[in-house]
């Protein structure tokens, strides 16, 4: 650590330290030599936020967040730029993890990065008209912009290729997302992808419209399957900031949901990637393992989705000795079945024939692409923000992190299945564990300009939320970067020399917020003909049992 801050003196005047925080204050022209540096001594790029101060001080300040995990220590670069002219280089060819961070600063911010090597709109439409940025200050949340004519966005194929669409909107899909496989016969050569159809400028909303004690109900739904982990980091952000100390026994409840979480959404998983491959025997199987889980939560909280717990202070409601034996009670039964599920899946030839070997990414290319979660622990990086940068009542916890060196589908899926059960044994921790007292203190007044990084270890991996405070009475900023953001940038590696059958297998297995593909459309670049496919005519082209 010394020697990472005796090498970035020499290129910056100031370097501070707040808490578990390195900040550097740099200069624009300074922040690629910085991260060369970072990357040199393996520190781990998370994300990029910008902050509009035109106001205040007629600047943009952009802020690239890195962690060292062996230390526990984040590193935070802050530079600022002139609105007139917002440009800076791109990091991206040194860390191809920051591609989407820079494009989404792009398009929100104004934001110009020289030497980018994709600067093609990310979440903005491609109607969205240029030189109009939502999230500077100075747009209104609920304005509605003029469309304007643009050309199209997507990747072009190389003459001879042929392009498979997958998505946007299919009956299947639980959310939008385009998917283009440029195929060469049945491999793929080259991968494009096209989110954000449903963006709804949750972070534009917080910061114009709603209070600090509303926004955890925002949070919670961002995600329809794991919204618990929006909450509660939101949560852990604005008490960082503020120095709110919440309860052990909140801390503990925080804990407990987050892992009945985990196991609902690592048994739907299962489920989901057994329908892909045509077993929906054990698709069924894993969706009837996992109600009870819904069911408990539902006699917890009122519904099955936990929902309306976390507030800033703490939690809304408490836990019951009568609760704590019905999860005892389910976690025994879960346990008993997934331990033979996972017998199942072990012993069964053609899933061993339809996942090994196939969507490999390699640890190299792992760390490349910062992934997370269990894509990143499949392919042998140990990292898990329950022990890396421990939160809630995790540092009062044993757990194990399950890791693999194959770095494929199969490994993906063994490591869910230890996880399912590494989750249950911290559920009994907890219920063992979890301490007497108040679920919740009363908050004191929010200072405005106080900023902290809140991390949650998701189902599906690292999880981060960034507030600074303002002054009246709402986050000034408030940055969410979901794990699937991440993951999705690995694609292009894991997709490329595979076969077309196995595209939704690989897609699945990082498990993004969508299900299996329902249908899929062909354009034949040489015949210049387009043909839709059904799922069951897709089916018996690619030989899918």
């Amino acid at each position: 650590m010394r020697q990472i801050t005796e090498n970035i003196i020499n290129l910056t005047n100031k370097i501070e330290t707040i808490d578990e925080n390195l900040i550097i204050h740099a200069n624009p022209f300074q922040i690629k030599e910085i991260a060369k540096l970072l990357v040199m001594q393996q520190a781990r790029f998370i994300h990029l936020t910008a902050i509009d101060f035109i106001t205040q001080k007629n600047q943009i300040e952009l802020n690239y967040f890195f962690s060292l995990i062996d230390y526990r220590m984040n590193i935070i670069v802050k530079t600022s730029l002139e609105p007139s002219d917002p440009t800076i280089s791109s990091i991206a060819e040194i860390i191809p993890a920051a591609v989407w961070a820079e494009r989404e600063c792009n398009d929100l911010f104004g934001i110009k990065f020289e030497g980018h090597p994709d600067p093609r709109k990310l979440v903005l439409p491609d109607d969205w008209p240029d030189g109009i940025h939502p999230l500077r200050k100075n747009f209104s949340y609920n304005s509605k912009p003029p469309k304007s004519k643009q050309p199209s966005l997507l990747k072009k194929p190389e003459e001879g290729k042929t392009v498979i669409p997958i998505g946007p909107f299919y009956p299947s899909l639980e959310e939008p997302a385009y998917f283009r496989l440029i195929v060469d016969g049945e491999e793929i050569v080259d991968f494009d992808y096209r989110g954000f159809y449903v963006h709804r400028g949750i972070e534009k909303l917080a910061e114009s419209a709603l209070n600090y004690q509303q926004i955890p109900f925002l949070a919670e739904r961002i995600c329809g399957i794991c919204g618990f982990v929006h909450s509660c980091a939101y949560c852990q952000a604005v008490e960082k900031a503020a120095q709110i100390e919440i309860p052990l026994r909140a801390k503990f409840i925080r804990s407990m949901f987050l892992e009945l979480e985990r196991l609902h959404s690592h048994l739907l998983w299962v489920g989901l990637a057994a329908h892909i491959v045509g077993f929906d025997t054990l698709f069924m199987q894993a969706w009837r393992i996992r109600e009870p889980v819904m069911y408990i939560c539902e006699i917890i909280t009122g519904n099955r989705k936990t929902y309306g717990i976390n507030i800033i202070g703490g939690v809304k409601i408490d836990v019951h000795p009568q609760h704590l034996k019905d999860i005892e009670t389910v976690i025994s039964q879960i346990e008993r079945e997934v331990k033979e599920l996972r017998e199942i899946i072990l012993d069964d030839e053609v899933i061993q024939v339809r996942f090994k070997n196939v969507g490999i990414l390699k640890q190299d290319d792992a760390k490349k692409y910062c992934v997370c979660g269990p894509l990143a622990r499949a392919s042998s990086i140990n990292i898990d923000m329950r022990v890396n940068f421990p939160y809630a009542a995790y540092s009062e916890l044993n757990l194990k992190v399950p890791l693999s060196k194959e770095g494929d589908v199969w490994a993906r899926t063994i490591v869910r299945l230890e996880e399912i059960l590494i989750s249950i044994n911290i559920l009994r921790q907890i219920i063992e564990n979890i301490p007497e007292g108040q679920t919740s203190v009363k908050i004191p007044k929010i200072e405005p300009w106080k900023e902290a990084i809140s991390y949650i270890e998701a189902p599906r991996g690292q999880l981060f939320h960034y507030v600074m405070t303002g002054p009246e009475g709402r986050p000034y900023r408030w940055s969410v970067r979901a794990p699937s953001y991440q993951n999705y940038q690995a694609l292009s590696v894991m997709l490329k020399g595979a076969s077309i059958a196995d595209a939704p297998l690989i897609i699945g297995s990082i498990d993004p917020c969508f299900s299996c593909t329902e249908r899929y459309e062909v354009i034949d670049l040489k015949r210049q003909s387009v043909r839709v496919y059904t799922s069951d005519e897709l089916k018996r082209c690619l030989k899918v049992k």
